[in-house]
């Protein structure tokens, strides 16, 4: 009996020793919001500690805040909402890793006209890009060292 209950806990101790972490936090921390345009299309980048572990997004014409339901106004025709799970603007203190505006038109674009932070509770970040030709196209990606989550916005 004494032997089983020894391997048991052996075999519980290999388990927790062995789990890898994603981060320090746990989630990925955005630090920074930055865009930019080129000849096809306008780009947004999120500057980020770490990436999200997935990310699901969506073609809509109005969004509204996770929390509270209220509808987030923003400019333009359609709207890019992307989810990013393990993702939040604060560290594992809850100190704000982004300080920047939540609402903005970005400076310098034609087609993109807006850029939100839809959701941002229990690490589910909810960021949304509205734009104004309704026949623009998207790409969502990833990058490292240093990451960052790109979307892509073709006119």
């Amino acid at each position: 009996m004494k032997k089983r209950f020894a391997v048991v806990l052996l075999a519980v101790a290999a388990v927790f020793t062995s789990v890898p972490v994603a981060s320090a936090s746990g989630h990925a921390e955005l630090t920074n919001i930055r865009t930019g345009k080129h000849d096809n299309f306008e780009r947004v980048v999120l500057d980020m500690n770490g990436l999200p572990t997935n990310t699901l997004s969506r073609e809509t014409t109005a969004v509204s805040n996770c929390a509270s339901d209220h509808a987030v106004p923003m400019a333009g025709n359609e709207i890019l909402e992307t989810t990013f799970f393990s993702a939040a603007t604060y560290d594992e203190n809850f100190n704000r890793t982004y300080t920047g505006p939540r609402n903005f038109v970005p400076q310098g674009l034609t087609n993109v006209k807006g850029i939100a932070i839809t959701c941002d509770f229990e690490a589910t970040l909810g960021i949304a890009v509205s734009y104004d030709n309704p026949n623009s196209s998207h790409q969502v990606f990833t990058l490292t060292n240093p990451d960052r989550v790109v979307i892509d916005i073709y006119s």
